[in-house]
């Protein structure tokens, strides 16, 4: 019986708890209730699980040790990052027959090498802990998200995430240049290579980032790192929405020089929210308008012309219809505050009430379509539903999210996801683009990437899946749909 079908705990597990005890140690393991509680439940309370024992190994010798015998005793292991996963990826099953996997004790910075623009960190380091280690190299670490100071690089990596600043340095995957990586058999590939070029066959690498621990676990990453910026100007500009951000968008990148780092569209109701639910978050304007995009261009020196060419390109724009109003801020503090604003709307929302949430993408000329055929699906099956559409444009990533109707039951909009999932993610493919732009699949989207993905892709998928994990104990029942176990 595949392992993510039990319902019951494996013979074994007995067994691999009591040894795991004796390879870990009493610092190694979490078994009282109160301690375990934290790794049961998911970031958004989807799903909750059970687990006997939550393993936290301190070195990748004790990864591997620990993994050896879940191995062999055909238990399953579930990994654990920072748990702010949107998609239940990290959390254990309710059946209670897994091991959870966390990497919390794994926070050295193993090596930074300026010279290079690269730094070695290990899994359980926080993302803002290694920002800040490549910052003291004068360095940048570019890879950006809210949750910078609760996530670890490891369920960075696993998730491949995206971030703030995906326009202009890529997403995770590209800011990896080797991983160390430990197999389901506790055999340990060790390619924290720094090198930019190696082609030496297959590139192992980029099986494990993305793949959501299903193949390996992340133990370390050699990470890319880029100059610090000198030099950074900040834009809140209102738009009539998509289409004019889209060609705002265009604009800024050739005038720039490609030097747009960030480029966010918020529509008002998330304006509204965030204004409403979060403490000191102000509108920049003193009138509401349809829609607003915060940008940001940088340099890696000082460059004081580039504030000029965002100021001219935004008056041209304001000249011809294109922006509605714009400011350009004038400090660090004013700086702070419009990222506060952007950041502050997941936050914002999940105090509104009930939503529904996509993290899709598209090609960028295709997001005002896209958005334009999404609300109209959304609203005919919840004709009162608002949508807070949202997100990193610059790269065709939106969060078509839909909030619950004022006034209305949580209860009764919520039974209306399916429908509205299903018919947004039609929209999405008809559109040629993704149902998880970059929060992964994890528990809640396997399903749906039975849909979205061709045959041939999932027999590959679920050949090297079987390949690397032959007895199905890592991570089992995420991201692959059902019918992954050989």
């Amino acid at each position: 019986m595949p392992v993510d079908a039990a319902t019951r705990a494996p013979p074994g597990m007995a067994e691999a708890v009591a040894r795991i005890r004796r390879v870990l140690g009493p610092s190694g393991c979490l078994e009282a209730p109160a301690d375990v509680e934290p790794y049961l439940v998911d970031f958004r309370g989807l799903y909750r699980g059970a687990t006997p024992l939550v393993a936290s190994p301190a070195s990748t010798h004790e990864v591997s040790q620990v993994l050896a015998i879940c191995h062999e005793l055909g238990v399953a292991v579930v990994p654990h990052g920072g748990n702010t996963s949107y998609c239940g990826g990290a959390t254990p099953h309710e059946h209670g027959t897994e091991i959870v996997l966390a990497l919390r004790r794994m926070k050295r910075i193993r090596e930074v090498d300026a010279a290079n623009y690269s730094l070695v960190a290990e899994a359980g380091c926080l993302l803002a802990e290694v920002q800040a280690a490549a910052e003291a190299a004068d360095r940048c670490f570019p890879l950006s998200l809210g949750s910078e100071g609760s996530c670890q690089i490891g369920g960075n990596l696993s998730t491949n995430a995206g971030g703030l600043n995906a326009l202009r340095y890529g997403v995770a995957r590209n800011l990896v240049l080797g991983l160390e990586v430990v197999l389901a058999d506790g055999r340990v590939i060790n390619g924290l290579s720094s090198l930019r070029k190696d082609n030496t066959g297959y590139d192992l690498r980029d099986l494990f980032v993305g793949a959501e621990g299903t193949l390996g676990i992340i133990t370390a990453a050699s990470l890319a790192l880029h100059p610090r910026p000198r030099t950074v100007e900040t834009a809140f500009v209102a738009v009539a929405g998509l289409d004019a951000a889209v060609e705002l968008l265009s604009r800024l990148r050739t005038v720039t020089g490609d030097c747009v780092t960030s480029f966010e569209y918020l529509p008002r109701i998330a304006v509204e929210l965030t204004v409403r639910h979060i403490p000191g978050v102000t509108d920049p304007f003193d009138r509401p308008h349809p829609a607003y995009v915060l940008c940001e261009a940088s340099t890696a020196r000082r460059d004081p012309a580039l504030r000029g060419l965002l100021e001219q390109t935004l008056a041209a724009a304001l000249e011809e219809g294109l922006a509605l109003d714009a400011i350009v801020a004038e400090s660090l503090a004013q700086r702070e505050s419009l990222w506060r604003l952007r950041e502050s709307v997941p936050e914002a929302q999940k105090v509104e009430g009930a939503s529904i949430k996509h993290d899709v993408s598209v090609p960028v000329s295709s997001l005002p379509g896209f958005a334009a055929d999404a609300t109209a699906a959304v609203l005919e099956i919840a004709p009162r539903g608002r949508l807070v559409a949202y997100g990193h444009v610059g790269d065709g990533n939106l969060h078509f999210n839909v909030s619950v109707p004022e006034g209305g039951s949580a209860g009764e909009f919520l039974a209306k996801a399916p429908a509205i999932h299903a018919a947004v993610h039609a929209i999405v493919r008809r559109h040629g683009g993704s149902i998880s732009a970059e929060h992964g699949i994890g528990r809640l989207k396997r399903e749906a990437l039975a849909e979205h993905k061709a045959l041939v892709d999932l027999d590959v998928m679920r050949a090297i899946k079987h390949a690397l994990d032959p007895k199905g104990i890592l991570n089992p029942g995420k991201l692959l749909p059902p019918g992954d176990a050989k």
